[in-house]
């Protein structure tokens, strides 16, 4: 489940029905192209990211803001990369088969866009529909990863790990928190960040109650609602942290030795004091793999926030938060059969401990009856295994010490197979 690149609103840039002219077009623009320099040199004084290069800068309109972010979700993402993307969410019971996720993205980007800087084209597009008293704190905070980009490159930080839907979703909560954080310490007149109240108190209620006013993200599936504020509140909160133990300067180590998983984002203790997380293999084939019809299309991790995310959107938040944290390792993997639109797929997780591990043996077991209503248990059954009947399939699940493993989609006449293959993961 990638997390894709947005720009947020920031609190009070609620925009109104535009009745004539913007606000810019009011104006002369050299004003805000020279906002934007002076601006992109107080940020740097901030971070103590140097200016390498003069930033280009364009001031567009919401027409052209839409065409800029279709061709970057189209140089970003391929139409198969696209698709493995809506797949895999169908696969977990994320989104419905006719849930079209091109046509959200591009919804849910323009929806939420207010100027925004392009790594691809190393330019900074300034929004014209936005009030001149606003643009002060857009410009902080696009100008910030123009900072980013000119001292790390952002798009070869952000490509790095592009098989790791974890660690990317780490990473770009290292970028969007670093240029949230110098946004609001730049807003306050330079007030140092570790000497105010956390930002999960102040920063997470702020921005969900100002995204609740965009009707795209309001209608939004909650897994996507959640891993789209991840990267601006915790990754916050993330960097905050940091400057709780250092200053800005010291941050530059989150581009060389960036944090591996959204744990290290969430709980950052493991990050900064250097915890090494453990990693589990799906060893192949598995005994889907001979299935005739399906076609492996990916394998990848979810990570705490999409467990996260996974147990959110079928149970509680309180309930997905408490049991992520939990998290240690994972790795799925998901299979097609286009001709028939079905999926299966083969998961292993690891947690804390025996205790967590069974927590979310039963939560999981409770996702599985919302998923598939028709879920009907087998007399191979146990305390610690399931085997259940569904219209797609069957359903294998036990867990085994401090892990859970599971299959679903399952053939009839592979479900012992799969249960074996399961019990002997090493």
């Amino acid at each position: 489940m990638a997390c894709f690149l947005i720009t947020v609103p920031q609190a009070g840039s609620r925009e109104q029905p535009q009745t004539g002219p913007t606000a810019v077009q009011q104006q002369d623009t050299a004003p805000l192209l020279s906002q934007a320099d002076q601006v992109l040199k107080e940020m740097s004084l901030l971070t103590g990211l140097p200016i390498k290069s003069p930033v280009k800068k364009k001031v567009v309109s919401r027409p052209e803001v839409r065409e800029l972010l279709i061709h970057n979700l189209h140089t970003d993402y391929t139409p198969a990369q696209i698709h493995v993307q809506e797949a895999t969410l169908r696969a977990f019971g994320l989104i419905s088969k006719s849930f079209d996720m091109e046509k959200f993205l591009i919804s849910f980007y323009t929806e939420q866009a207010a100027g925004f800087y392009d790594p691809h084209t190393q330019t900074m597009y300034i929004a014209d529909w936005i009030p001149p008293d606003m643009q002060k704190m857009v410009l902080a905070h696009e100008l910030t990863h123009a900072l980013q980009d000119q001292n790390f490159d952002l798009e070869h930080y952000m490509r790095a790990v592009q098989k790791d839907d974890d660690a990317e979703a780490a990473r770009q909560a290292v970028v969007e928190g670093y240029a949230t954080a110098a946004m609001f310490q730049n807003m306050l007149g330079g007030a140092q960040l570790s000497n105010l109240p956390s930002f999960d108190e102040v920063l997470g209620p702020l921005i969900r109650q100002q995204m609740t006013e965009f009707p795209v993200f309001a209608k939004a599936p909650f897994f996507f609602r959640l891993q789209a504020l991840f990267p601006y509140i915790q990754g916050a909160s993330f960097i905050e942290q940091g400057l709780r133990r250092a200053d800005w300067k010291s941050l530059n180590v989150l581009f060389t030795s960036p944090p591996t998983s959204t744990k290290a984002i969430s709980q950052p203790d493991v990050y900064f004091n250097h915890v090494s997380l453990p990693a589990v293999q799906l060893p192949r084939p598995t005994p889907l793999s001979s299935v005739p019809g399906l076609k492996m299309l990916d394998e990848n991790t979810l990570g705490e926030l999409g467990f996260n995310a996974l147990l959110g959107q079928f149970l509680s938040e309180d309930r997905a938060k408490a049991d992520s944290s939990g998290w240690m390792a994972d790795r799925y993997i998901v299979y097609e059969d286009r001709a028939t639109q079905s999926y299966a797929l083969a998961a292993r997780t690891r947690w804390a401990n025996s205790e967590a591990a069974l927590t979310f043996f039963r939560d999981y077991h409770s996702v599985l009856t919302q998923k598939y209503p028709e879920l009907s248990p087998d007399s191979r059954s146990t305390a610690e295994r399931f085997i259940g009947h569904t219209a797609s399939g069957e359903i294998v699940m036990l867990r085994a010490g401090d892990e859970v493993r599971w299959a679903e989609g399952v053939p009839s006449d592979r479900v012992d197979a799969m249960a074996k293959w399961l019990a002997s993961l090493q």
